[in-house]
């Protein structure tokens, strides 16, 4: 009987060490909650039902002062209109303190470790509309049905689908997720991935940025659409649209030494912690 009741801990403990292995290397499965900059505040959410997740929240204050937007300038490229980047390339590339993936894209694959396309600096063109600083590289008009797409004004303000007279920056995603403060009716909640999003509060002061890392066994399996727009309503979004998910989803802040701090755990091809080089981005300056 002593013999088995020391087969308890023993179990315990090799449980113990298979998952600090899975984890090893990625965010500590713990809620958290810090000041990243002066109105900007990271969040780490942690959920176990009905599946485990582990979601990534940055609320930005409009209003503290110097914060200002940047969706990634196209490229003078043959065969594409911007050179794709991983998420930290883009950050580094254009000193933002904040960034995270944007919009699908094409050409795209990703067959094995060894033959994926797009490289970093490969050309690829996003599939939507898109436009950095009034220069407008995409126009989506490949897609049967338009994406939806987020602009912002020369103030920084963000709207969805409501393009001004002027476009300055444009960036178009998968779909609308809240509308009006109320979740868009019939939003899937049985399919589950890693998930980028991005939404504002009712007056557009707060800008909310979620990741939600997925297809990590033992870690974080990922969020349904369903999901994932309860999480941005959680965090008090009037609006929100879905980026491009799956193993592009990444978002990434400016270390201390100025280099890219990735704060999610990306999956690219079944592996954590290897970013995919994307489109473009939706980057965050502060006190600039």
């Amino acid at each position: 009987m002593k013999r088995r009741l020391w087969l308890i801990p023993a179990g315990l403990l090799v449980l113990a060490g298979v998952y600090f292995l899975f984890t090893l290397g990625r965010p500590a499965p713990v809620p958290v909650k810090r000041e990243l900059y002066e109105g900007v505040i990271y969040h780490r959410i942690v959920r176990y039902l009905p599946h485990a997740m582990i979601a990534h929240v940055v609320v930005i204050d409009r209003k503290a002062g110097g914060m200002s937007f940047l969706v990634t300038p196209g490229d003078d490229v043959e065969q594409g209109a911007i050179r794709a980047r991983t998420t930290s390339e883009f950050l580094e590339e254009f000193d933002a303190q904040i960034a995270v993936n944007g919009d699908e894209f094409f050409p795209w694959w990703s067959r094995s470790p060894v033959d994926y396309y797009p490289h970093s600096g490969d050309p690829v063109t996003p599939s939507g509309f898109a436009a950095s600083g009034g220069d407008v590289y995409a126009d989506g008009l490949q897609n049967e049905e338009p994406e939806p797409t987020l602009y912002v004004s020369r103030r920084n303000e963000i709207t969805f689908n409501q393009p001004p007279n002027r476009v300055f920056h444009a960036l178009s995603g998968d779909r609308i997720l809240i509308q009006g403060g109320e979740i868009v009716e019939g939003l899937d909640d049985s399919i589950v991935h890693p998930r980028t999003a991005i939404g504002v509060n009712r007056n557009g002061r707060y800008v909310i940025l979620v990741v939600v890392d997925g297809r990590q066994p033992f870690y974080s399996a990922g969020a349904t659409f369903r999901e994932l727009a309860e999480l941005l309503r959680d965090f008090d979004a009037h609006y929100a649209m879905a980026l491009d998910g799956g193993g592009s989803s990444t978002l990434v802040a400016e270390g201390e030494d100025g280099k890219a701090v990735v704060l999610n755990s990306p999956v690219d091809n079944y592996i954590p912690g290897r970013e995919r080089p994307v489109a473009n981005h939706f980057g965050v300056f502060v006190n600039r």
